[in-house]
Order: C-alpha cells, then structure tokens, then sequence
C-alpha cells in the first residue's frame, strides 16, 4: 500500500487520477460483489480490504475525481462511461444525516466507541445503524429508533409494518427508502452446522442463541471473540478469518458435546459441557462490550439463566454446586477469576465489562471465572 499511496498523493499528476478511479471502481465492485457472497469464505477478508481502499481513497477531493486533471476532449469522452458513477457516495446517502447524528451523541460513545459508517447505500446504512443500537441499554434504543423513525419520515421513507413475524429485533424501511429489518419467528431454523435433529425444550433456546451468534458474526464485522481456549492473550477481531474459523469451531463443538451430554447419567458431566458452552456464546463480545441492559446483553443473559436448572439437577443428586456470575467492582471479584483481559474503551472504570465465565464450585473443585474489565 506503500506505494499506492504515494502516487495518490501527487498533485496534478494523470497518472494518480488513473490509479484513483480504477481504485473507485474495485471499490464499486467488491461493495456489489459483498450483497451475494455473504458466505464466500473471502468475505471477511474483502470488507478488511474495502476499509484500506476507503483510507486511501479518503483524501481524494471530490474536485479532483470529476476532472480537476486536465485531460484533451478525447482522453475526457473515452472515460466518459467510466468517470459517470465514481461520486461521494456518502454524501447521497439519504440516511446520511441520522447516522451522523447518532455518532455524534456522547452518551452513545461509551457503548459504541469511536465508530465509523462502511455502508455506501441507504439499505445497508439502515441495518449499520439498527445493529449499532442492539449494544446500547434497551430504553437508550428505543427512543433514539423512535426519533430515527420520525427523522426518516421527513424524507418520504416509513417503517415497514407488512412483514410477518413473531419478534421484530429492529423495522425495516419502505417508501423513498427501501430497507430490511431484522425478525426472529418461531419457525427459525437452527443454523445447520449445530445437527439438530430433534427438537429439545432443554437445548431449544441456546439453538436459538448459538444459532443467532453464527448469524450475526456473518452480518456484523465489529464482532470480536476472547475466548480462551481459542487466544488466551486477548480479544481478537472476528474479521481474521483464522480467528473467526477457530472461535466458529469452537462455538459449535462445545454446542454440540453439550447437546450430547444433557442426558448423561453424570449430571456433573453436563454441566461442566453446559459451563464451556456458556463461556462460549459470553466470549463473543464487542470492543466497546455491549451494555448488559442492551438487546446483545439481554440475549447472552437468557442464554446464561439455561445453567440453572443443570446446577439444581446436579445439588438434587448429591453434589455440592456453586455458581457465581462476575459483575461490579473488579476489586471483588478477581479472587474468583483468572486470565482477565484489560481494556480501555468503553464500561465504567475499574468495573467489570464482561462476564465471559462464571466462577463454579462443585464439591471441592475450584473452576475459576473470566472477567473482561476496564482499567481503572
């Protein structure tokens, strides 16, 4: 990139107005390529290289792409067809305003961190935006969707009320603006990786939320895992396709062995499955880590209570079980966790930000917990 660069940056130079346009122009197609290779196994690795080219390109004036370069009439007619779409997408977007006004709020920042938009169409801005609210506290969410809503309309497009589900996570848009929301129904299909074969009222619901987790490490690219047994040292962006195929696989074979142990004899056995298989779906985080009260935070939550009833079913056949979920003041609870990681963005100083495993105790086992926590 070194040098791409560095022609880029001459002034009045033919040459750099060529290599800029053809750079608009991959640009252009990988953004379109993207919308039908959503499982291509290069997604991640192409969205990696549309934020590089988004830097370079970012000091290209918009004088300078429509022909501040002079060229003679016939250089100009030949590139006529080529030169007609390379515009400042951005500043079409008819979104464009609400996304930057969100930005701009200082009470989201410590949910959101310093973030930027990707989308160069409205359809993909919409689902940016909704995506972004899902981490910030559900009463936060709500009214800023309401005020979204009331901000669209004023430019001809509406919530679209005529799509039929059973849970709406955020609306899609109809009118001047063509958007898709984001439902659960009651007829989802399990991701297939996970082998569900027959449905089980027990193992039912972490489907659904293992199954939405895969859904949204495709969908979302601010994904990050810390999982331990994957990186112990820290937490990493889902968007290293190693790292994404190895938290991916550690994810389903920990839903998996839970799946086949629920009826073991041994309830120890099961729990300790359902205990790596929590640990799991809570390592799946966001940098900054989404609120506890958030749409995100709430999912994991529901995820996590499926642990008690395994934890009763193990006291009722004799063992002695502990179960404590790390939260507060990291001061109170080191002493019940172990490889923590530190962060500096987002959550509230000194306090734990996430909860990636609960401290156990069965019998006289100790299984230490796993904190995410903001430095002090």
């Amino acid at each position: 990139m070194q040098h791409l660069s560095k022609l880029l940056e001459i002034d009045n130079s033919n040459l750099a107005w060529v290599l800029r346009l053809n750079l608009y122009g991959l640009r252009t197609q990988l953004q379109e390529a993207l919308k039908t290779a959503t499982t291509d196994p290069g997604n991640s690795a192409c969205q990696e290289l549309l934020r590089e080219l988004d830097i370079l390109l970012k000091s290209a004036s918009q004088e300078t792409l429509s022909g501040e370069t002079v060229l003679s009439s016939e250089e100009n007619s030949s590139w006529e067809d080529v030169l007609e779409p390379v515009t400042n997408e951005k500043n079409e977007l008819k979104l464009r305003q609400i996304g930057e006004a969100l930005l701009s709020d200082r009470e989201l920042s410590n949910y959101i961190g310093h973030y930027q938009f990707l989308s160069t169409n409205d359809g993909d801005l919409w689902n940016e935006i909704q995506r972004l609210l899902l981490r910030v506290p559900e009463k936060i969410a709500d009214a800023w969707r309401e005020q979204i809503l009331t901000e669209a309309s004023q430019i001809g497009a509406m919530e679209d009320k005529h799509v039929a589900h059973d849970e709406c996570i955020y609306p899609g848009l109809t009118g001047k603006v063509k958007a898709t929301g984001l439902c659960l129904s009651n007829q989802f299909e399990f991701d297939p990786r996970l082998m569900v074969e027959t449905r089980n009222e027990e193992l039912d619901l972490l489907a659904g939320v293992v199954s939405t987790c895969l859904k949204f490490i495709e969908l979302d690219s601010s994904l990050h895992h810390a999982l331990k047994s994957v990186d112990r040292f820290g937490v990493r962006s889902l968007n290293d396709e190693r790292e994404k195929s190895k938290y991916v696989t550690a994810l389903i074979d920990r839903f998996r062995r839970a799946q086949t142990t629920t009826d073991n004899v041994d309830p120890v056995v099961a729990l300790r499955a359902r205990l790596d298989l929590d640990e799991a779906i809570h390592s799946l985080v966001y940098l900054p880590c989404a609120d506890r009260y958030s749409w995100w935070g709430k999912l994991q939550q529901e995820a996590r209570r499926t642990l008690d009833p395994v934890v009763e079913k193990a006291r009722h056949t004799g063992y002695h079980v502990q179960i404590r979920p790390l939260w507060g003041t990291y001061a109170d609870v080191f002493n019940w966790s172990k490889d923590d990681l530190q962060l500096d963005v987002g959550g509230v100083r000194g306090e734990v930000s996430a909860c990636l495993r609960v401290y156990a105790k069965i019998q006289d086992e100790v299984l230490p917990g796993r904190v995410l926590f903001r430095s002090s």
